[in-house]
Order: C-alpha cells, then structure tokens, then sequence
C-alpha cells in the first residue's frame, strides 16, 4: 500500500482536500463542508498525515486530527507558495495539493501545533496588543484635531484626559466640535 499525504486548504466554510501517493501523483480531490470535513478526518486511516498551512483555525483543525490518530502538519504559508503548480491560477484546489507537495519535502519546517490553553494565553495578548495600538491611535488622532484648532496637548494619557476634560473652556472650538455634548 502506497503512503497517503493529505493536503487541506482550510477556509471559512468549504474545505479543498488532495490526496497524494509517495510517488507524488494525486489520487483524490474533494471539497468538503466544514461539518463534512470533520466526519471525513475520522474515516482517514489513522498515522495518515494531513498537512494545512499555519493560517486561523489550522491549530483547532491539527488538535481534531490528532484526536482521531492522524499525523497533522502545519506549514507556514511562505513555504507552501514554492510548490503551487501554477503561479497566477491560485485557488483551493491547486493550494491544497501545493500544501500536500510541501508537506512531503524532508527539511520542510511544520509549525507546532498549540495547545488550548496557549491558543487562549496567545488571544489575550492579541486583544491587549490591540487595545493598546487602538488607543494610541485615537489618543493621536485626537491630538492632531485639535492641534488643528490651536488646542495643542502633550503626549501623556493623562494630559489628553485633562485636556478632554476642560475643552468646553476653549474658545477656540467651533460649536459643532463640542465633544461635551
């Protein structure tokens, strides 16, 4: 029996899978709903290997395949774009079957798969690293209208804040900027 690589290209709602021999031909092309998907990682014989690109939800997807006793890979996606056959014809059906060329390489990079808890540990520091980007964004934006008005404040949270604070003392801006209201 000839050894079997599955690529996945993963997306929100049909999944593009190919398989490959060890020879490199393609055996079998299907696209899959996501429920559909889950029903068919559990027919695939177990120690198969299924490689996806490292993209959202590839972690959710290797620790599914790992349940049922499947070998998942995740690769970045800058070392599956090498071997997509066709340059300008991108699409699932051609990036799945580049994901399953890439995945058989022997110094191909895989990505380790992250647990639950460092998936949520990683979403906490992303919601933080957002807040504070957003906040500096708009305390800056802030900054720059009203420096348009002649109202100039210095680069602290607490002096935009007392700022913020006593703009309805300034006459200098118009009625319909009054951020009081």
């Amino acid at each position: 029996m000839s050894t079997i690589t599955i690529g996945v290209d993963l997306a929100k709602s049909v999944f593009s899978v190919c398989a490959v021999d060890d020879a490199g031909h393609v055996q079998r092309r299907q696209d899959l709903g996501r429920e559909a998907f889950a029903l068919w990682l559990a027919q695939v014989p177990a120690g198969t290997v299924v490689a996806m690109e490292a993209c959202s939800g590839a972690h959710h997807w290797a620790r599914r395949c790992l349940e049922v006793g499947l070998q998942p890979r995740l690769i970045a996606a800058q070392f599956v774009t090498p071997f997509r056959k066709s340059r300008t014809l991108k699409n699932d059906r051609n990036d799945a079957e580049a994901i399953a060329t890439a995945a058989r390489q022997g110094n191909m990079r895989f990505v380790p798969i992250k647990s639950v808890e460092q998936q949520a540990r990683l979403a906490w520091h992303r919601v933080r690293e957002g807040y504070k980007t957003e906040s500096l964004a708009i305390g800056n934006r802030l900054r720059g209208l009203l420096a348009e008005f002649g109202i100039v404040i210095a680069n602290s949270d607490v002096a935009l804040r007392r700022a913020l604070a006593d703009l309805d003392q300034h006459a200098a801006l118009p009625g319909v900027l009054d951020l009081t209201r």
